[in-house]
Formats: structure tokens, sequence, C-alpha cells
């Protein structure tokens, strides 16, 4: 019988331990936020080249990206981030949306923002799927860029389209190898 009690409350502790512990993860997950189509500021062709000396390039087939040497970021002289270097990114229109996230172990070094809204920087956003015309070769462009808490760094960036994803480096103030 007492053999019957301590099982039950053994049981019953594990049951509140994995309840507590799948709560406290399910709350430690932020959202990425979701960039809406009425963010968009340009429509240019898709794919985006850029231009001669600083050519986007394709990931996942709907999104222009920027280019591997983004070159050197500002100094800022407030906030949390020290460095900011503004650059655009460029998603196929009528696309589905497309995901753009920080690696866990960059996160405290790099945050991302596209959009064109009053919004903090984060380790994660959301491109709205379906927007604009379902014209070949057409993209809308997002204002955007990377905050760095260092002047150079090779950065990695995980895109993810439906089931499809790439992690794309981008050289902040230096060249990746």
């Amino acid at each position: 019988m007492v053999m019957r009690v301590w099982l039950g409350l053994l049981a019953l502790a594990l049951i509140a331990a994995t309840v507590v512990g799948v709560t406290a993860r399910a709350a430690s997950v932020v959202p990425a936020r979701t960039v809406p189509c009425q963010e968009i500021i340009d429509h240019p062709d898709f794919p985006f080249a850029g231009f001669p000396s600083f050519r986007y390039r394709v990931v996942l087939g709907v999104v222009s990206a920027p280019p591997p040497f983004l070159g050197q970021p500002v100094a800022l002289r407030e906030g949390p981030w020290p460095y900011w270097l503004k650059v655009g990114l460029v998603v196929e229109a009528g696309a589905p949306s497309v995901s753009i996230r920080v690696p866990e172990r960059w996160k405290n070094r790099l945050a991302i923002i596209w959009g064109n809204g009053n919004y903090d920087a984060g380790s994660s956003i959301q491109i709205a799927g379906g927007c604009g015309t379902t014209d070949p070769g057409v993209g809308n462009a997002y204002a955007g860029g990377f905050y760095s808490r260092s002047r150079a760094a090779c950065v990695p960036l995980v895109f993810r389209v439906g089931g499809r994803r790439a992690t794309v480096r981008f050289g902040i103030g230096r060249r990746c190898r």
C-alpha cells in the first residue's frame, strides 16, 4: 500500500515537472515578426542582380539576398547594437512566405530587420507570402539590414521557404572564407 502511494506521488511529480518544462520552453520562444505586404518599398526585376560591384545572389529560388561582402558598418551612438549596415532584400512577387533567422549561437552578436515599420531588430523575421503580382520577373523589395556587436564578422543567416532551407554567409566589414 505504501509503495503504491509512493509510486503515485512519483508519477505526479514527473507529470508536474514535464508540464513545467514544456511551459517554460514555450514561453522562451519568441515568434518571428511577420513583415506584411504593405511594407514593400519597391518592385524591382526578379531575380534582382544589384549593381556591377554589388551583386545579389538567389537563395532558394525566391530570394535575392545581398552579396557575400557587404562593406563597413556604420557606428551607432546609442542602443544595444554598436554597428548598423543597411542593405535591402528582394523576394519574388507572389512567392510563399520566407523565414529568415539568426542561428542560436549568433543571437547575442547579430540582429536583423527588414520591412518598412518602426520595429526593433531581432533574431528572426517572416516575410509574408503571396504579396504582389504573380507576373514573372517581378520582385518585392524590403528595406533593412544588420545590427552587429562587432565592426567586422562573417555572419550566417538561415533562410527557409516551405520545407527547404539554406544557410547563407554575409561579410560585414570583412570577407568570408
